[in-house]
C-alpha cells in the first residue's frame, strides 16, 4: 500500500483525476450531513462494493455522481479494484483487510476535506443571505 502523500501528489499529475469536483447539490449534502457522516456512509460502501475479493460488476459499481463519496472515489481512484491496484497498491483477487479498508477511507476523507465549496454554491447562498436581510435585485 502506497503512502497517502505519494497518492495524492500522482493524482494531482492526472488529468482524469483532477477533474472531478463535488457538484453543489452533493457539496450541500456534505456539508448538511457532516464529514463524520459521510464517512460512515464511505465505509458501508467500501466494505459492501469494494472490499470482496471479487466484487460485484467490478470497473462499475461506483456511479460518478449522486453522493460525495462516489465523486470522492473517482477523484482518489479508490472506485475499483483495478484502480486501487494501479493507484494505491493494493492487489487484486483477496478481500480487503481491515487496515486497508480504513486506509480507503482516510484517502476519501482528505480529499473530501480539501474540497472548496463550488462556485454555484458560494453565489446562492449569497442571493440566500441577502434576500433574508431584505436586499433586492
Amino acid at each position: 500500500m502506497y503512502s497517502p502523500d505519494l497518492i495524492f501528489d500522482r493524482l494531482r499529475h492526472s488529468r482524469f483525476r483532477q477533474r472531478f469536483k463535488l457538484k453543489p447539490a452533493e457539496y450541500r449534502y456534505l456539508q448538511a450531513q457532516g464529514l463524520e457522516t459521510i464517512l460512515q456512509h464511505a465505509e458501508s460502501f467500501i466494505a459492501s462494493r469494494l472490499a470482496p475479493a471479487v466484487p460485484t460488476h467490478d470497473g462499475k459499481q461506483t456511479p460518478y455522481r449522486g453522493h460525495p463519496v462516489f465523486v470522492a472515489q473517482h477523484a482518489t481512484a479508490t472506485c475499483c479494484r483495478s484502480c486501487l491496484e494501479k493507484w494505491h497498491g493494493i492487489g487484486q483477487g483477496e478481500a480487503l483487510s481491515t487496515l486497508e479498508q480504513q486506509h480507503i477511507v482516510d484517502v476519501l476523507a482528505r480529499w473530501l476535506d480539501e474540497q472548496p465549496a463550488p462556485a454555484e454554491t458560494s453565489r446562492a447562498t449569497a442571493a440566500r443571505q441577502e434576500n433574508r436581510q431584505g436586499v433586492l435585485f
